[in-house]
């Protein structure tokens, strides 16, 4: 009987946490004026990128959210504890932005909404286990409609943009590199995620750092130099075109001047 009421007091709880901080994002989105903030050097987007980038950026980020709903998924199935108290808080992050994004209006979205409340990483969180844990089962099957419905959109965004598709060329040699990593070296999702990382970036095949902030911080030092040096390759690039084309037009100027001398 302890054990039900216990239950019973753990469902509650990760409902109502999770209601409210629902709520809370919700009223940020809707309060908060996101169009002055993009009128500031600092969180206007273009001042980091050139604008030739963003559609790329745009349509990797489709790609990206596939790869966190797997991590996700992973670490809710089998037992890791390296980065459980991580993973459980991008969970509940996650969770709480698609539930912002996503409509309620038919039966089936209020299921999906439903299904998307992080009852294990809540309750791991609060209550450090929870018999509820098993609802995350339930919780794999949202995140496996998302991992769908944000392919669709990759195909739907790269079809109008005129995109080309050798980005997911590349994510589909990573996202290999990652599942086989795992079951190779026997590691955690994270430690696989930063020795394919390591790997990709010619650093090495090692699980950079011993805590999980000096993991995320590898990760995040890896990536964000191999993004930064492709922005630059693409501006110089198009420096490079832009210089050629407006010297062109320069000549082209020149000779019909001197063609109108002539007459």
């Amino acid at each position: 009987m302890n054990q039900v009421l216990i239950l019973i007091v753990q469902l509650l709880f990760a409902i109502g946490v999770y209601a409210v901080l629902v709520y809370v994002g919700k009223y940020i989105v809707k309060n908060v004026d996101f169009k002055s903030l993009k009128k500031s050097r600092f969180f206007n987007i273009l001042e980091y990128f050139p604008i030739e980038k963003l559609s790329s950026l745009n349509q990797l980020s489709y790609l990206i959210m596939i790869i966190v709903f797997i991590v996700i998924c992973l670490y809710l199935t089998f037992d890791w504890e390296d980065g459980i108290f991580f993973i459980s808080i991008l969970d509940i992050v996650i969770s709480i932005f698609l539930a912002i994004k996503w409509s309620n209006d038919s039966f089936k979205d209020k299921i999906i909404l439903f299904l998307l409340i992080p009852f294990g990483s809540i309750t791991r969180l609060a209550f450090g286990m929870s018999l509820i844990i098993l609802l995350d089962l339930f919780h794999i099957f949202a995140y496996v409609y998302f991992i769908q419905f944000y392919y669709r959109k990759f195909v739907e965004y790269t079809e109008s943009n005129s995109l080309g598709i050798a980005v997911l060329l590349l994510y589909s040699i990573i996202l290999v590199s990652f599942l086989f990593t795992i079951l190779a070296e026997d590691v955690s999702p994270l430690d696989s995620i930063v020795m394919v990382t390591n790997a990709f970036t010619s650093n090495s095949f090692e699980a950079s750092g011993n805590s999980i902030v000096g993991k995320l911080n590898s990760l995040v030092l890896a990536w964000g130099g191999f993004l930064l040096s492709s922005v630059g390759t693409a501006t110089l690039s198009v420096s490079i075109v832009k210089e050629y084309v407006n010297r062109q037009f320069d000549d082209m100027e020149e000779l019909i001047k001197s063609k109108q001398k002539e007459k």
